[in-house]
C-alpha cells in the first residue's frame, strides 16, 4: 500500500480530516453517510490515481440506523474513488444475516435512480436508496 500513497496529499486531525473526507465524497458524487467520520486521525488523497486512505487508532463498527446494517472498518480502510465510485475498498466488512461479508464496491450507476450499489467480494450485492446514506449523515453521524 507504500507505492500507492506516492504523491498524496495527506491530512492529520479528526476535524480537518472530516472536512477533507466529505469533500472528497461530495466531488466523487457519493452520499456523505458512505463512511463514518467517527476518529479519523488520518486521511490521505492521491489525485492522479484517486487512491485514498483514512486511519483510526482501533477498529470501528457502526450500526446504520437507515439500513439496519452493522459494518466494521479496520484501522486502515483505502479505496480508489472515481466520480459515482469507490471501488478497491479495503478495511470494511457489513454483516447480514449473521454474516460478515467484506465490501468491495460501491458505485452509482444513474444517479437520477436514487441508488447506489454496494458489492462485496464474493460478488452478491445490493441497491439502497442514496437517502438512507443521507439521512444517516443528517440524523445520526453529526456530532
Amino acid at each position: 500500500m507504500g507505492d500507492a500513497k506516492a504523491g498524496a496529499e495527506i491530512y492529520h486531525g479528526i476535524e480537518t480530516c472530516r472536512q477533507k473526507v466529505l469533500q472528497l465524497l461530495q466531488e466523487s458524487g457519493l452520499p456523505r453517510g458512505t463512511l463514518p467520520l467517527e476518529g479519523i486521525e488520518e486521511c490521505g488523497f492521491v489525485r492522479e490515481t484517486g487512491f485514498v486512505w483514512v486511519k483510526r487508532q482501533k477498529k470501528y463498527e457502526y450500526l446504520y440506523k437507515t439500513t439496519g446494517t452493522l459494518t466494521s472498518y479496520a484501522p486502515e480502510v483505502s479505496a480508489y474513488v472515481e466520480k459515482g465510485k469507490m471501488k478497491k475498498i479495503k478495511g470494511v466488512k457489513a454483516k447480514e444475516s449473521l454474516i460478515w461479508f467484506t465490501v468491495n464496491e460501491m458505485k452509482i450507476d444513474d444517479p437520477a435512480s436514487g441508488m447506489i450499489y454496494v458489492k462485496t467480494s464474493i460478488g452478491i450485492g445490493t441497491y439502497q436508496a442514496i437517502k438512507l446514506y443521507e439521512e444517516e449523515y443528517d440524523k445520526y453521524m453529526v456530532n
